[in-house]
């Protein structure tokens, strides 16, 4: 007779990977079938669908109105990128990294740009840098929401109204669950494939007023490719901003974008998709409080992400195994529950520590959420299990 006998309840989809995430509930294949596929993305028919999707982003994620948004290539990356090179080498910079996107960031602005004022500030995973030692006479680089580590800023409190640089903030993970305070951005990048559960490899940009005029009295050292170029004459192309988008974007991922926003609308907007991660963060953390063998990664609870939500095995038997037996115990708990069928992709990063990764986005539903703790503790019962017992 077994003494870990399995739950009873599965998730209904058990899509919790931290990108590409869970499609919206409801979701279906056919319910693309406007997209214009085989027509231009310079029609008439291509423009006002990019155009939707630009208007549709500001309603729902309430952005400014003099704020620019622009769909660009290369996901999120290509977004962040168009910015570092475009707008940095005007005045110092400040580099925030607290796990391996931010760290990437770092590298392309110190190795790639060798930008010699760049100053680095950084934490170990499960941590935030300093906020305190910011220096906003500087420009600023700074992921909102750590994907990797499961660590975000708590607010904006930290950034001035009258700061002399531009803050730059990369928020694929952050954007339509945590609060943004526009007021307190210059450059904002997202993707579609995160909070809202869209397809990949198209980018959001979004530019304050400053940030434009950056671009248009700033001309870097360097030269830019083609797909980075955002200005011409010393003016901002403001056709990327319309929707004539610097490449060929997929309509038929701009319908499923569109898809996305229409529900977001439909179930209450911002607000309500904030509050479904919260739901969702909230099954995790009481989860977490009374179940011995798991903690956050995130140290400070105010600091942790309510989207990619990171964890570590804290039992008393593992934690004195060496480090690459805690790594290979975190695995099997993640590959256990995806041979199931169970959950998928929650394995840590993999320049994370050891441990598992959980999306808890707004197109996850709760009730599958608090179905998968069940099977946590039975994954974490059939792994350890499996250890060499003590002699």
């Amino acid at each position: 007779m077994t003494t870990n006998p399995a739950p009873a309840t599965r998730p209904e989809n058990p899509n919790f990977s931290s990108g590409p995430c869970a499609k919206r509930p409801g979701w279906t294949l056919e319910g693309l079938s406007d997209a214009p596929l085989g027509r231009s993305h310079r029609a008439k028919v291509g423009k006002v669908k990019l155009k939707e999707a630009i208007d549709l982003t500001r309603e729902v994620l309430e952005v400014p109105a003099d704020y620019r948004i622009g769909i660009v290539p290369a996901s999120d990356t290509g977004a962040v990128e168009m910015v570092l090179w475009s707008v940095l080498g005007a005045r110092p910079v400040d580099m925030l990294a607290w796990e391996s996107f931010g760290e990437g960031w770092v590298t392309d602005v110190v190795k790639q740009l060798k930008l010699t004022d760049a100053r680095a500030l950084t934490a170990p995973y499960g941590e935030l840098p300093d906020l305190k030692s910011v220096d906003f006479t500087h420009d600023v680089v700074f992921t909102w929401n750590g994907t990797t580590s499961g660590v975000m800023v708590p607010d904006a409190d930290w950034i001035p109204a009258d700061r002399e640089g531009l803050t730059i903030c990369d928020a694929t993970s952050a954007a339509f669950a945590q609060k943004l305070d526009f007021a307190k951005l210059d450059v904002v990048t997202f993707s579609w494939q995160k909070v809202l559960g869209g397809e990949a490899a198209h980018g959001m940009l979004i530019l304050s007023p400053r940030a434009v005029e950056r671009l248009e009295s700033y001309k870097p050292a360097w030269p830019l490719p083609k797909i980075f170029r955002m200005t011409k004459g010393g003016k901002l192309i403001e056709g990327i901003f319309e929707g004539e988008t610097i490449n060929t974007p997929s309509m038929l991922c701009v319908e499923d974008y569109l898809d996305a926003l229409k529900w977001s609308k439909n179930i209450g907007g911002l607000s309500a998709l904030q509050e479904r991660s919260n739901r969702n963060f909230e099954a995790i953390a009481q989860w977490v409080h009374r179940t011995p063998w798991v903690d956050f990664l995130a140290t400070d609870p105010v600091t942790r992400s309510n989207t990619s939500v990171c964890l570590k095995v804290v039992d008393a038997d593992v934690t004195a195994l060496p480090a690459d037996a805690q790594a290979a115990f975190a695995k099997a708990i993640a590959s256990g529950l995806e041979k199931g069928g169970i959950a998928y992709d929650i394995g840590a990063y993999r320049d994370a520590p050891p441990g598992l990764r959980i999306w808890c986005g707004a197109t996850v539903e709760r009730a599958d959420v608090e179905a998968l703790t069940h099977w946590l503790d039975w994954a974490f019962n059939e792994a350890k299990s499996a250890l060499p017992k003590a002699a």
